[in-house]
């Protein structure tokens, strides 16, 4: 009888923000994409819910990819990030979004890789998300010229401490349909609903709680146990990515979906419930969080009336998420018609490294790189 034979691929596996999951050097995978995609599956689980055969978390949060690579000579970026979102219980890997807590991770990657010199006390690395073009600035820290994953920034849906990584999207706005308001109105009426579509950093459909019938102050599990409103909502997204000209977002995950509410403590700025799209997350979405703080800052959105802000060209939003806040930065400007946009927005993550080796996937699904 033959042996069965496997691949071992290099993988570092690291917590970026509120997620996790394994993270890959380009040129150690293979070229093909619909290759990549099975190799990917393999090395998770999927499709199994439990993942038992890979190193999966069994729910999206837990079940992300990030591919780095360096930066082609003349580029503005120093590297290239690109993210794999496969799903848990089907052979599909969707490669339409970003993921900003993944993100938090490829600077210090980056620097532990080689891609990037470490200098003393803090390393800033240019970052191009490949799958929405977006440019980030990672601010890592690195005294004495390493990375360092000790600190005492705390985000919420993480336990304990960590040193802070500061993200700054410069370049946010329309990365996935070239436009800061993709239906060309602030607000638009779907399905009954009013909603803001808006695409920063993460093209995102926003609703006001209160037009759903709830409060915003509601649990991810007690979301997600609805089953007729996680179908409603799942309309109203499917019928607002037609009006962005995103297409049809069946069985895709993009645009996401969020709701709103004011603010449930005087330090707030709005409170919301970010969808991943078929569940509630937990915490909140580092590029979706940025989008929702955006909505804040612009006028005529379902923000308006509801966010606490005020008219400051830079201002940090505060949102409340059903595990604690995040803070997002949001600085706005005026286009060249003299309309309001945003110039960009930022937050602070941190990540830490887990695990470094190798991650093993059948032979039969790919033999590796030829010698």
């Amino acid at each position: 009888m033959k042996p069965v034979l496997q691949t071992a691929i290099p993988c570092t596996f690291m917590r970026g923000g509120t997620s996790r999951g394994p993270y890959f050097l380009r040129g150690d995978l293979p070229e093909d994409r619909e290759a990549m995609s099975r190799v990917l599956l393999a090395v998770v689980g999927s499709p199994d819910a439990r993942q038992i055969d890979g190193i999966g978390g069994a729910t999206t949060l837990t079940t992300k990819v990030a591919i780095v690579s360096r930066a082609e000579p003349g580029q503005p970026q120093q590297v290239d990030y690109l993210f794999a979102q496969p799903a848990v219980d089907r052979a599909f890997v969707d490669w339409g979004p970003t993921c900003g807590n993944m993100l938090s991770g490829v600077g210090p990657f980056a620097i532990e890789s080689g891609l990037v010199p470490a200098e003393d006390g803090e390393t800033t690395v240019l970052i191009r998300a490949v799958n929405t073009g977006a440019l980030i600035e990672a601010v890592v820290q690195t005294p004495g010229g390493r990375v360092t994953y000790d600190g005492d920034t705390a985000i919420a849906g993480v336990p304990g401490t960590a040193a802070p990584v500061l993200l700054n999207f410069a370049d946010a706005v329309g990365g996935a349909t070239g436009k800061l308001m993709p239906t060309g109105s602030p607000l638009d009426h779907v399905e009954g609903v009013d909603v803001t579509c808006l695409d920063v950093c993460m093209p995102v459909v926003i609703a006001r709680a209160r037009d759903l019938g709830k409060t915003g102050q509601e649990t991810a599990k007690e979301l997600d146990a609805d089953r007729d409103f996680m179908a409603r909502i799942e309309r109203i997204r499917r019928a607002a990515s037609l009006a962005m000209g995103m297409g049809d977002a069946e069985g895709r995950v993009i645009p996401k979906f969020a709701m709103i509410a004011e603010p449930a403590t005087p330090g707030g700025s709005v409170l919301a419930r970010y969808f991943t799209p078929l569940a509630c997350h937990e915490a909140m979405a580092v590029t979706g969080g940025i989008c929702i703080a955006s909505a804040c800052k612009l006028p005529g959105t379902v923000a308006a009336g509801i966010a606490r802000v005020t008219d400051a060209v830079r201002e940090e939003v505060v949102i409340e998420h059903p595990t604690g806040t995040m803070e997002a930065v949001i600085t706005t400007a005026r286009d060249a018609a003299g309309a309001p946009t945003i110039a960009a927005g930022g937050t602070l993550r941190t990540a830490r490294r887990l695990m470094k080796g190798e991650v093993y996937v059948p032979a039969r699904i790919w033999a590796g790189k030829a010698a």
